[in-house]
C-alpha cells in the first residue's frame, strides 16, 4: 500500500501539470501579444506558429513555419527568417533581426519598427518609411502576400472565382 505521503506527492504533481496546461491554454497568440503592445496583427505573416517574451525585458521570438517572404503593394518586397526576434514594448519593436525589405537591389535588415498614432515608422537603420497603420489590419501570407485570391494574367491582376 501507497503511503498517505506517497498519494500526497502524486496528487501535488498532477495537481501542477494539469495547472500548466490550464495556463497554457490561456497564453495569448502571437498576434494578440503584437496587439497588447498596440501593433496591428498584419506586421507578422500568417501561420506564426508561437513566441516567447521575456515581460521583464521584452527581449521576445516569434516562430514561423519556415522562411517566408512574399511581395506587398506590388513594390516591397519582403522576407522574414524563421525565428525573429527583438525587443518589445508599448509602441515600439527594436533591435529586430529576422525581417528585411528590397529597397532597389539591396536586402536591408528591417531594425524597428514604431507606432506613432495612425502611422508605423519602419526603420533599416540608415532610413525609415512611414505607412498607414490600416494598412497591416490583414496578415500577408507566405509567398502571395495579401493577393492571394488573385491570379496574374497577361500582365493584369484579374480575380479568381
Amino acid at each position: 500500500m501507497a503511503s498517505s505521503s506517497t498519494l500526497l506527492f502524486i496528487s501535488f504533481l498532477t495537481f501542477l501539470y494539469l495547472s500548466s496546461i490550464t495556463a497554457g491554454d490561456d497564453r495569448l497568440s502571437p498576434y494578440e501579444a503584437l496587439q497588447s503592445f498596440n501593433f496591428p496583427i498584419g506586421i507578422l505573416p500568417k501561420g506564426a506558429l508561437g513566441y516567447e517574451l521575456d515581460e521583464k525585458t521584452g527581449y521576445f521570438k516569434a516562430f514561423l513555419n519556415g522562411s517566408c517572404s512574399f511581395s506587398l503593394e506590388g513594390s516591397y518586397q519582403l522576407k522574414y527568417k524563421s525565428t525573429i526576434n527583438g525587443n518589445i514594448s508599448k509602441n515600439k519593436l527594436t533591435n529586430l533581426s529576422g525581417v528585411s525589405v528590397k529597397v532597389f537591389l539591396l536586402w536591408l535588415n528591417i531594425v524597428e519598427v514604431k507606432r506613432r498614432g495612425d502611422e508605423l515608422q519602419f526603420s533599416v537603420g540608415i532610413a525609415y518609411a512611414n505607412f498607414d497603420v490600416h494598412d497591416f489590419y490583414e496578415c500577408p501570407q507566405c509567398g502571395c502576400g495579401l493577393r492571394c485570391d488573385e491570379k496574374v494574367n497577361g500582365g493584369e491582376m484579374k480575380k479568381v472565382q
